[in-house]
């Protein structure tokens, strides 16, 4: 997998894709930046929400459920001096769906987090990572 940066001004940068998808990247405005898109570390929370979306739908279609929507909240607690490393990550899954389990539920997030996503996987030796999930009835 590569991956290219391009600085483009200030502290906006433009992230290109070996898929040859592009998103354009900026600072804080505390930081000189005006705001023109996600702070790079919004994108490692994306990133993972995305992994691990990915997986927990993956394995509740194949746990034959009735899943319809899922939705992944995320909020991370950063340190206080540099560097500003994430501390402590939640994720708030909310899903919708006919006669969804909740033990099925439990079980995909659980795999997701300990078996499929890359990124919590690698994200979690250095970062407490917690989730929890509700459910809703279509």
């Amino acid at each position: 997998m590569k991956t290219r940066i391009e600085w483009k001004s200030g502290v906006s940068f433009l992230g290109k894709s070996e898929s040859g998808h592009a998103i354009l990247m900026d600072g804080a405005p505390e930081a000189g930046g005006k705001n023109l898109g996600p702070r790079p570390m919004e994108m490692l929370l994306m990133g993972l929400g995305g992994c691990t979306t990915f997986d927990v739908i993956l394995i509740l279609r194949k746990s034959r459920q009735d899943i319809s929507d899922c939705v992944v909240e995320i909020e991370a607690v950063r340190a206080a001096k540099d560097p500003k490393v994430f501390t402590h990550i939640h994720l708030h899954f909310i899903l919708t769906g006919r006669n969804l389990q909740q033990k099925q539920v439990a079980r995909a997030i659980n795999l997701s987090a300990e078996k499929y996503c890359s990124a919590s996987i690698m994200l979690r030796n250095t970062v407490t990572i917690t989730h929890d999930f509700e459910i809703l009835e279509l």
